[in-house]
């Protein structure tokens, strides 16, 4: 893998390197071995990286497991459960298991509730021989590349997010099995969101685009526009030159801004197997450009295990 050391990278602690992968997202981050005890210079540094870079990746932390996973992921913030998959094992590792599915469409985690995580935190755990790599990209450059009167119909639009999405067209390969437990488990609840599509980030001020799978409908227009606004806007999240590509190894761990990216993961491993494990961090309602936060539209009390309970149960892939 070829990279370049950045002349632009947040201040570390001595041990630390971050290492540039893109001229728009990712970088490298050697020299430490992740866990809870870490001192609090070195935990603001990797924050520094994740935030400059939007996507962080640590090779060999092999030594992780669900506890010091969690440990580590609790110096970035409180970790949360997954609003409707159950806990199968009393811990916030969600299992992230090809066997359950394939996430192999563009998303950002969990952006059909209004407080979606503000950090995951992925750890590999069995790599397949060839293929499933995780491809991020970066919503503000996406942003960023728009043609100015876009990114003023860009600031004035909503969207609403909903779990509730068409799973067969998304993912057409899917058996009989996964397209029931999609319905059993992921839509136990069901939520919609409206969010603005322009989100500023809380830490840095920074406008991104907040669209991905999760989106049903552009507020406001009709449903043919709605898919061209969308498409429209999506494909500047898509392009390659606002992306990041990681080539998985048992060990490795990714951690990304959920505030600030898109990811999906590449199905072209065939029928081996994929099993990760992922954290995630609290996040707050976004606002959009014009002040308003997102609101939640359905449902209209929240159960109370949505948020409270912890989550450990398996499902589709990153």
């Amino acid at each position: 893998m070829t990279t370049a050391t950045t002349g632009t990278a947040p201040a570390t602690s001595p041990a630390l390197t971050v290492t540039r992968l893109g001229g728009r997202i990712g970088a490298v981050v050697e020299g430490v071995r992740l866990g809870g005890d870490l001192p609090p210079e070195t935990t603001a540094a990797i924050r520094a990286a994740i935030l400059a870079h939007k996507v962080v990746f640590f090779r060999g932390q092999g030594h992780l497991d669900e506890e010091s996973h969690e440990a580590f992921g609790r110096l970035l913030g409180t970790p949360v459960a997954h609003p409707t998959v159950p806990s199968a094992d009393g811990r916030y590792a969600l299992g992230i298991d090809s066997d359950l599915g394939r996430a192999n469409a563009w998303h950002t985690d969990v952006t059909f509730v209004p407080a979606y995580p503000a950090f995951s935190i992925l750890r590999a755990v069995t790599i397949p021989p060839y293929g499933g790599n995780t491809v991020w990209s970066s919503t503000v450059a996406a942003y960023e590349s728009l043609a100015e009167p876009l990114r003023a119909l860009a600031d004035s639009l909503r969207a609403i997010h909903s779990n509730e999405y068409d799973y067969a067209a998304a993912h057409p390969g899917a058996d009989d099995a996964r397209l029931a437990q999609y319905r059993e488990v992921f839509v136990s609840t069901k939520f919609r969101t409206d969010h603005p599509v322009v989100r500023v980030h809380p830490e840095t001020g920074e406008r991104s685009l907040l669209l991905g799978n999760f989106v049903q409908r552009i507020a406001g227009v009709t449903a043919k526009d709605s898919r061209l606004l969308f498409d429209l806007f999506q494909s500047h999240v898509e392009r390659p030159e606002n992306t990041v590509r990681w080539a998985w190894q048992p060990g490795d761990v990714a951690i990304w801004d959920n505030r600030a990216t898109q990811h999906y993961g590449v199905d072209d491993f065939d029928d081996q197997r994929r099993v990760l494990r992922r954290v995630t961090i609290d996040g707050d309602v976004p606002v959009g450009p014009d002040g308003r936060r997102s609101v939640l539209l359905e449902p209209e009390a929240i159960p109370a295990p949505a948020f409270g309970a912890v989550s450990g149960a398996s499902t589709a892939a990153a």
